[in-house]
């Protein structure tokens, strides 16, 4: 795996994702960072379910402020950390080894305010997608106008709205459907 765009533009990701975790293939990454455009500039980014961690490497790559990556994966958090030290990433990320609903009720409790988050749930859980979305929709995880995309398989078809989070615009690649949710304002 490569990153496409930006300062770290051409490096190669190091590791193989750990069995069981797909990685958004480069194509899909692209599409993604092309729709989001600017808005990745000076973000707080989230990287959820994060694998290797490739779509938040792109995020700093293309200028976001912070990263945090999370990932129950032992692995994978281990390679996500060694791919920011052969980056030389020194400041602005935090890896949190937990899953998703631990780390957000931890980033509540902290009070993190994100601007833009991707999600990327096994496709077999599908739970996990409708439990991540009603956290964040319902709390004060994201910033006004916050974006969250998540990417799901084209045969999942998730609700429209969560709580603050509408959805605005989906893509399909092949088997993966990206659904893009924006955070109305209050």
């Amino acid at each position: 795996m490569r990153i496409i765009a930006g300062i770290y533009r051409s490096r190669q990701l190091k590791g193989q994702p750990p069995q069981g975790t797909r990685p958004t293939s480069d194509k899909l990454r692209e599409t993604l960072f092309n729709v989001l455009g600017p808005a990745v500039e000076g973000s707080v980014f989230l990287d959820g379910f994060a694998g290797i961690g490739a779509i938040g490497m792109e995020a700093l790559s293309r200028g976001a402020r912070e990263v945090f990556f999370v990932e129950r994966a032992r692995k994978a958090c281990a390679l996500i950390r060694e791919n920011l030290v052969s980056l030389n990433v020194k400041e602005g990320t935090r890896v949190l080894e937990a899953p998703i609903e631990k780390a957000l009720a931890l980033f509540a409790r902290d009070g993190t305010a994100f601007d833009i988050v991707f999600l990327d749930p096994p496709y077999d859980r599908e739970t996990l997608y409708v439990e991540s979305l009603a956290e964040l929709g319902a709390g004060s995880l994201l910033s006004d106008g916050a974006m969250v995309i998540m990417e799901h398989s084209k045969r999942l078809e998730l609700p429209e709205n969560a709580g603050k989070l509408h959805r605005y615009r989906t893509l399909t690649q092949g088997d993966s459907t990206l659904s893009f949710y924006r955070a109305e304002q209050t």
